[in-house]
């Protein structure tokens, strides 16, 4: 399968392959640029002999200092007709950057969205409700990234912050 993929990408979408490089996993991953990722998952999605049609898993890696970019938003496909099609996509990002959501082309991928956001603090552009779906909305900083201080900033805000916000909500209803 791997090949068939490589070859359906260097003929339809050599444009979008931002490097080719081997890691040591026995999935077949492929780099993508983040302009890349809807166009090349919507083809993938319904090509005959490919049909990656189910998104399994998203999620970030952090390479603080091993790696530049820094991030690398990492998608698991498989294919629903055949079980043990499994393949995974990677768009590489620096800080600041914004992946194209794909909420367009798998529903699914909404609250993994939303959880990257939340944990690593990477944005997805056309997300329709990007905001914090795991720590509270006033937490400070996304605890995945490797920068984060391992005891928090002092959370002694939190619980002040969320009584005042609860009990503000609870008597405009």
């Amino acid at each position: 399968m791997k090949e068939t993929i490589q070859s359906f990408l260097k003929d339809k979408f050599p444009h979008f392959i931002s490097k080719e490089e081997e890691i040591l996993t026995n999935l077949p991953t492929f780099f993508l640029k983040s302009e890349g990722i809807v166009p090349v998952l919507s083809a993938l999605k319904t090509a005959p002999g490919i049909e990656l049609n189910y998104l399994n898993d998203l999620t970030a890696i952090d390479w603080l200092g091993k790696k530049t970019p820094r991030f690398e938003v990492c998608y698991l496909l498989r294919s629903g007709n055949k079980s043990s099609t499994k393949v995974q996509f990677r768009v590489a990002l620096e800080e600041d950057e914004q992946v194209p959501s794909i909420i367009n082309i798998f529903k699914g991928a909404n609250w993994p969205e939303r959880e990257v956001y939340d944990l690593f603090g990477i944005r997805f552009a056309g997300h329709p409700r990007m905001d914090r779906l795991i720590m509270p909305d006033n937490f400070q900083g996304h605890p995945l990234r490797k920068d984060y201080p391992l005891e928090g900033f002092g959370q002694d805000y939190l619980v002040e912050d969320l009584l005042t916000i609860h009990l503000k909500e609870d008597m405009e209803a």
